[in-house]
């Protein structure tokens, strides 16, 4: 995590700058935090003595007042949080850690690569607004989207649409931030969404052609939330066309017949993956701040994989998914891609909540922490316990490497990793099938009837076909789904289907295999370099279990695609995404291994 705080020259200058500081920020910040809640990760929170569950410049005054106290001071009890170096005396050098925590940097600001924590930090400063970082990231897409970048051989294809009112949402943001201080942690941050999540503003066509005027009259419930929290919705990212695959082929405004590939920002002669591949890209090449894709059998963490982000692929039942184009609903899920952890806890806070309109829903009350930032500690994978099943780390030279670097780190900073012997069941948990087959024409009529704007003319899977306007290589695949009968359906996903029955098997012995060998996580590689790991993908879906996968490096010379990034899979028990994320975060802090795409770095 970059270091955002108040940028002093001198050490000495700080107890000066206090009251200049409190008079231009403090009533804004104030403001801001007296409902706020629980937004920060304890970073940003430990040092509080306000009691207002962040660090800010109110703190700082009492910190600066407070100058000199020592261990005997009568005021010691109540203050001796803030002895950071803990020698029995509070002094100036107490006080600089404690504006490091404040989310203020009134230094320059860089839009690549840049954190919620950084663009907060900056707008608070009144460095930028959100408005130029919403200008900027519409600048990038226009610069580098649909561009042949020189060394590169394709272009991106990661945005379907733009959204005509985002600065409009941006200028918003803005005078909120000025009346009411930072409200939310997403207040201000341009978001985009996979195309297949609805959106009031802008229309939704799930990568095909034949839905290019669906412009639905509501939100999705997940984009509900993250407007709630003021967030700037930017774009709709390509996918894979109605999520169904890894290469994110699409044919949205395209002539029927014809179709694109979204390209990896690494390697453009390779697949950004899928189904959320315009996602994957696009946040990657810092096209927008935080995104969303969707997650059926891999379609998250795949192209978080292939695109070196964090993806998390919350519990079937977290996060609503009324509004968002249906695969299979026995398993599907949206959840944020991002470029660190702390984004994408940041985003999770803001779209998880008991929708009636997904019934599925109700399994979370009581479940769900004040705010999945509280988990994000650096020391989190101190004493935990972590298994791994030693088939899913497969024989691919650069992901054996790379997984066997990350236990080593793992280790490092204080966890078991032990590997583990599953019981002869959990084959048939891994070799279940996706239900994307049996569930699509079924939950899509679901859509439809519900959703389907009234200016869509194809309004069947029947109808699609007949407009020719598709990815037309899938004609046998929408053809065989439409060909599902209610018998088919019923016997895979009813109550007592079959693939219901194994979904709920498979939960109940990987949870017991878990709690057999007291694990706080299983991991396993997410993917080889640019290809799948056997059926690693499926373990997450075929639970419902949550997973967070996090980049753990590049494969190198004479391993399979130099320089490709393969990631780190967590998995855990229904509802634990805030202990998967601290060690998500923990292991992150540890290793940093990301890397930023060469061809899409600042703009000229």
């Amino acid at each position: 995590m970059k270091s955002t705080f108040i940028r002093i020259g001198a050490m000495t200058t700080v107890v000066a700058g206090v009251a200049a500081l409190t008079s231009s920020f403090a009533g804004a910040a104030s403001a801001a935090t007296s409902d706020a809640g629980p937004i920060l990760a304890p970073y940003y929170t430990q040092l509080d003595v306000t009691g207002d569950q962040q660090v800010t410049v109110d703190d700082l005054s009492i910190a600066a007042a407070a100058l000199g106290i020592t261990e005997t001071s009568p005021q010691w009890s109540a203050l001796s949080a803030l002895d950071t170096d803990a020698d029995g005396v509070l002094t100036v050098v107490d006080l600089t850690d404690l504006s490091h925590r404040i989310i203020y940097d009134d230094g320059p600001f860089e839009l690549v690569e840049a954190t919620v924590v950084d663009m907060q930090a900056a707008m608070n400063a009144g460095v930028t607004t959100s408005a130029s970082i919403t200008q900027e990231y519409l600048d990038r897409i226009a610069a580098y989207d649909r561009t042949v970048m020189g060394g590169g051989s394709r272009p991106l294809n990661s945005v379907i649409t733009v959204n005509e009112h985002a600065l409009d949402a941006a200028a918003e943001a803005d005078a909120i931030r000025a009346r009411d201080g930072m409200t939310s942690m997403l207040l201000g941050v341009p978001i985009a969404l996979k195309d297949n999540y609805d959106t009031a503003d802008m229309v939704t066509t799930g990568g095909c052609g034949c839905w290019n005027e669906n412009q639905t009259a509501t939100d999705a419930s997940m984009v509900t939330g993250l407007r709630a929290d003021g967030a700037v919705i930017l774009a709709k990212t390509s996918l894979d066309e109605f999520a169904y695959g890894f290469v994110s082929e699409f044919s949205s405004f395209q002539a029927p017949g014809s179709s694109l590939l979204v390209a990896s920002p690494y390697d453009t002669t390779r697949t950004a993956g899928g189904s959320s591949g315009g996602t994957g890209a696009a946040i990657s090449a810092n096209l927008a701040g935080i995104g969303f894709g969707t997650d059926t059998g891999g379609s998250i963490r795949v192209p978080s994989s292939y695109n070196q982000l964090v993806g998390v692929r919350p519990t079937v039942g977290l996060a609503s998914r009324d509004g968002i184009i249906p695969l299979a609903l026995s398993q599907d899920t949206g959840g944020p891609m991002a470029r660190s952890v702390l984004d994408a806890a940041v985003a999770l806070d803001a779209v998880v909540g008991i929708d009636g309109a997904d019934p599925v829903t109700s399994r979370q009350d009581g479940k769900v922490p004040a705010s999945y930032t509280a988990y994000l500690d650096p020391s989190a994978l101190a004493g935990a316990r972590i298994g791994y099943v030693p088939s899913m780390i497969g024989s691919n030279a650069g992901t054996v490497r790379l997984f066997d670097q990350s236990v080593a780190a793992l280790t490092a900073q204080g966890a078991t990793v032990v590997p583990v012997t599953p019981p002869t069941e959990f084959a048939a948990v891994l070799g279940e099938g996706s239900g994307s087959t049996n569930e699509f024409l079924h939950d899509l009529n679901g859509y439809i009837e519900t959703h389907l704007g009234p200016d869509v003319q194809a309004r069947t899977l029947t109808d699609i076909l007949a407009t020719g306007n598709y990815v037309t290589s899938r004609q046998s695949v929408y053809e065989a789904r439409n060909a599902v009968t209610d018998v088919t359906y019923e016997a895979w996903a009813g109550e007592s289907g079959s693939h219901t029955l194994q979904l709920a098997a498979g939960k109940d012995l990987v949870t017991q295999m878990m709690d057999d060998l007291d694990l706080d996580a299983l991991i396993y590689p997410s993917t080889n370099a640019y290809g799948t790991q056997g059926t690693n993908m499926r373990l997450s879906p075929n639970t419902g279990m949550p997973a967070v996968t996090v980049p753990m490096g590049q494969t190198a010379a004479g391993e399979t695609a130099p320089g490709s990034g393969v990631n780190l899979e967590f998995l855990g028990r229904d509802f634990a995404e805030g202990p998967l994320l601290g060690l998500a975060y923990a292991f992150e802090q540890a290793t940093n291994a990301r890397t930023t795409p060469g061809l899409y770095g600042p703009l000229p």
